[in-house]
């Protein structure tokens, strides 16, 4: 029901009169012929039907102008981008501004509308022309509701005008129909403190009568992408410096850059410098906010999503280099310290693709994290609290109680597939690992060197045999055990999704807890670790690689809480832990297993297993680069994806 109100003025006193003769009456003011005309009625349409343009003469974005659901309703953006790079990135001085202020600098941030690609960020709201109006009709606008978080404007001679309290239309304006843009000044933050509905009202005055309509829009929901979305392009740090580990790095860079052009991917890679964090996956999660354009075209922005380690410099760069036209960035201010600092890295985010299933249905996917089940540890409160107030990509959380660094990216991924759903879980898969070892110890080969990775001076190559690390104290059992916690997060997913084991695809994999099984002759070494957790990064092999700015304060790993009793991470590189290129291609960490025949016997397992889920797999080799500081290539990379179809569309089952 369309929400017009109407304020009359007093009534006219009555007044009497005489009966003239014959029974006529004279006319009175009461009476029809003294009558006051209706008081003209507004009319304000916004883009209910979601079709890119506002309609003013049928009916089609009408019904429904005052609700909201997924699928139905006008939508706004936050406008959240820099689209003249206006924002400063230093202060007066030169110097460095606050996180505060780098994140509180964006298009919203002003009252004006800055260009034509400012102009379109702004969701349009039209009043239906009123031709009668007459001579002494005034308009004014009103936020009724959401008024602190959106901006309205209203089109005169070519520009956009801020509507304020003091605003007024004049009955020309009326006649014609007024053309308002509308943004939003911010995501939702907390669905308790504002639900990102806003609520514009039109007032008419006339003859000292007021009728009014009002139109509904909600923000666009702020959403992560998943992998039916097409890459479009990587993200990947390059650490600068003379030392070997910035050589090896740098070549990392030069060969994923040749992976991505060999996918059909023609951007060049997104490169960060500045900072000498490695792990582009952690500090930043890519997003979008989309809205229905002209001609029905999708008007996507770009979100960077910052993690909640504000104490994680590399997250400045995002608004330094990477924010501009179409690219927003959001930081959130989270007032608690978390106990698991790591958990809050953004390589512990990914997202399940469109699916219905059990009564509900997530159109534009479902997040899932890893908590710490032992203990209770949880990613960031606020972080949870923001991407659940989307109302889209509701959190689903897993146990990484039993990995060191605990991110879901170390043991589950989702693969593009010709399915009715369109789309299979790929799992890591210890068992698998072990009976490839157990097998190649009983045809003979157990005496095999475990790895085939070549040495480096000041760190040579691990050289323990399958045979040792078949008989490494806790090795099978370790195994033994990540297979379980993976098989119960595996029921997990298939209870919430739908997924059935022969959606699943099994990739084989190993892991270790810290210094048990790289032995060599029996004696069990460590080897260091450029770890993502802090501790030592290789500092004494590899020089002048800066990684010290990104490493976790001292502490971030202490907790009084109880911890799992052990905790593990890849012991050949993780498979599952790689990049998506496209919906066929994927790009996989270099296996350096065992190598019998000629052939190394884990690269051959995990083609096998991607070549059947209709994957061509490729390798580079990560060993030295991100392997020992527990993480792979999917950790020190990061993809923006396709966002142009619409976020309501109703998912397969």
């Amino acid at each position: 029901m369309r929400s017009r109100t109407r304020i009359h003025p007093a009534p006219v006193r009555r007044a009497v009169l005489a009966v003239a003769a014959a029974g006529s009456v004279l006319a009175t003011p009461l009476t029809p012929a003294f009558a006051a005309p209706p008081a003209p009625a507004p009319d304000l349409r916004a883009d209910v039907n979601r079709d890119g343009r506002v309609d003013v003469k049928g009916g089609t974005d009408t019904a429904g102008e005052d609700t909201w659901t997924v699928g139905r309703g006008a939508v706004t953006l936050p406008n959240l981008d820099d689209d003249t790079r206006r924002c400063p990135v230093t202060g007066p001085d030169g110097g460095p501004l606050s996180d505060a202020k780098l994140a509180a600098c964006k298009d919203a941030s002003d009252t004006k509308v800055n260009g034509t690609a400012d102009a379109a960020d702004l969701a349009r709201v039209r009043s239906v022309p009123m031709p009668g109006v007459p001579a002494d009709a005034k308009g004014s606008v009103r936020v009724t509701a959401g008024a602190r978080h959106t901006h309205v404007f209203v089109k005169r001679s070519g520009a956009w005008v801020l509507v304020t309290s003091a605003t007024r239309l004049t009955a020309a304006e009326l006649r014609s129909g007024v053309e308002f843009g509308v943004e939003a000044t911010d995501v939702i933050r907390d669905r308790a403190q504002w639900d990102g509905r806003t609520v514009i009202r039109l007032s008419v005055t006339s003859g000292g009568r007021t009728t009014s309509d009002s139109v509904t829009l909600r923000v666009a929901p702020l959403l992560t992408h998943h992998h039916l979305q097409n890459t479009q392009q990587v993200m990947v740090t390059k650490v600068r410096g003379a030392g070997e580990y910035g050589r090896l790095q740098r070549e990392f860079v030069s060969g994923l850059a040749k992976e991505v052009r060999a996918a059909g991917i023609t951007r060049p890679l997104v490169t960060f410098e500045k900072y000498g964090d490695p792990w582009a996956q952690d500090f930043v999660e890519p997003a979008y906010i989309s809205m229905t354009g002209p001609g029905g075209k999708r008007h996507v922005m770009r979100v960077l999503l910052r993690s909640a380690q504000l104490d994680r410099e590399a997250g400045r760069e995002l608004f330094e280099k990477v924010r501009g036209r179409d690219v927003g960035v959001v930081q959130v201010t989270d007032r608690t310290r978390p106990d698991d600092w790591s958990l809050n890295s953004m390589g512990n985010l990914e997202t399940v693709p469109p699916y219905a299933h059990g009564g509900r249905s997530y159109p534009a996917g479902r997040i899932i994290m890893g908590w710490r089940k032992d203990s209770g540890e949880k990613p960031s409160p606020a972080m949870r609290t923001l991407l659940r107030s989307q109302g889209l990509q509701d959190p689903l959380l897993l146990d990484t109680s039993w990995l060191g660094v605990g991110h879901v990216d170390e043991f589950v991924q989702f693969l593009p597939a010709a399915t009715p759903r369109g789309w299979r879980i790929g799992v890591a898969d210890p068992l698998a690992g072990l009976r490839l070892l157990r097998d190649a110890q009983r045809d003979g080969h157990g005496d095999t060197r475990m790895f085939s990775v070549p040495g480096l001076a000041g760190l040579p190559a691990p050289k323990e045999t399958i045979d040792q690390a078949l008989a490494a104290r806790h090795f099978v059992a370790d195994n033994t055990m990540a297979a379980e916690r993976i098989a119960a997060n595996l029921e997990i997913l298939k209870r919430e999704t739908g997924v059935t084991d022969a959606e699943i695809v099994r990739v084989p994999a190993l892991y270790t807890r810290e210094a048990e099984t790289r032995a060599a002759d029996g004696t069990e070494v460590p080897l260091p670790r450029l770890t993502r957790l802090g501790g030592s990064p290789l500092a004494d092999t590899f020089q002048d690689h800066g990684q010290q700015k990104w490493l976790a304060p001292d502490g971030d790993r202490a907790t009084g809480r109880a911890r799992a009793a052990v905790t593990t991470s890849a012991y050949v590189p993780g498979a599952v832990n790689g990049v998506l290129l496209g919906r066929d291609r994927y790009l996989a960490p270099r296996q350096w297993g065992p190598v019998i025949g000629g052939k190394d016997i884990f690269t051959e397992a995990v083609g096998t297993a991607y070549r059947r889920a209709g994957l061509k797999v490729s390798y580079i080799d990560d060993w030295y680069t991100y392997h020992l500081g527990m993480g792979e290539v999917h950790c020190g990379t990061n993809t923006l994806r396709d966002a142009s179809a619409s976020w309501w569309a109703a998912p397969r089952g």
